[in-house]
């Protein structure tokens, strides 16, 4: 990604390093579709067990459904001022897209993984759980990442009320919510935070 001036290259190490959560956006902002696929795409190369993808974002961006999830978000304002918030959900059932998903593999292969798959899933909701949250946080880091190489900022968000999420935006019981994120144009910038010794949170083989 080239700076607006074409002078200096903008690394990924630059996106990762610039990234906050921003919590005051720049209201009336549409991110154009063209982009915002792009953006997508780059979100779904997000890897995840199996290849199963177990991702599904909600996305709304119609400022009638902003103002929907405001109080449901505890009216943290920048869900009714960002230009897109992203409900990041996990599947339950993603061991019902292995079929689909390996539907060109060798025949052998395919055998190989639904039996991985199937016999991981079954009768075990803890399994199914942890595996859906993990791999659409995977997803939503991603998103984030991506959004910030397009120029956009974001903010993820744990505090929201989930049954009332569920219930006003019909979300079927097969999906969990894993978090909401907010992406738009920044109108004031994020808080720099200081972050733990390294030596703090690495640890070498063994404790």
């Amino acid at each position: 990604m080239i700076s607006a001036n074409h002078e200096q290259q903008i690394t990924t190490e630059d996106i990762i390093r610039s990234r906050r959560s921003v919590r005051k956006y720049e209201r009336g902002v549409t991110i154009p579709a063209a982009e915002w696929n792009e953006i997508l795409e780059l979100a779904f190369s997000a890897p995840s067990s199996w290849n199963l993808q177990h991702w599904r974002f909600l996305t709304i961006q119609e400022q009638a459904n902003k103002d929907r999830l405001l109080p449901i978000a505890y009216n943290q304002q920048q869900v009714s001022d960002a230009s897109i918030n992203v409900v990041v959900l996990g599947d339950l059932q993603a061991n019902l897209a292995a079929e689909t998903v390996f539907e060109n593999a060798a025949p052998e292969v395919r055998e190989m993984m639904l039996g991985q798959i199937n016999g991981a899933y079954a009768n075990n909701s803890v399994f199914s759980r942890d595996e859906a949250i993990r791999n659409a946080s995977l997803a939503a880091m991603q998103l984030m990442i991506a959004a910030k190489a397009k120029g956009y900022d974001s903010v993820s968000m744990g505090g929201y009320n989930p049954k009332a999420l569920i219930k006003e935006f019909n979300i079927p019981e097969r999906y969990i919510p894993v978090m909401i994120i907010s992406i738009g144009k920044a109108a004031a910038p994020g808080r720099a935070t200081e972050r733990l010794p390294m030596e703090h949170q690495v640890i070498s083989e063994s404790f």
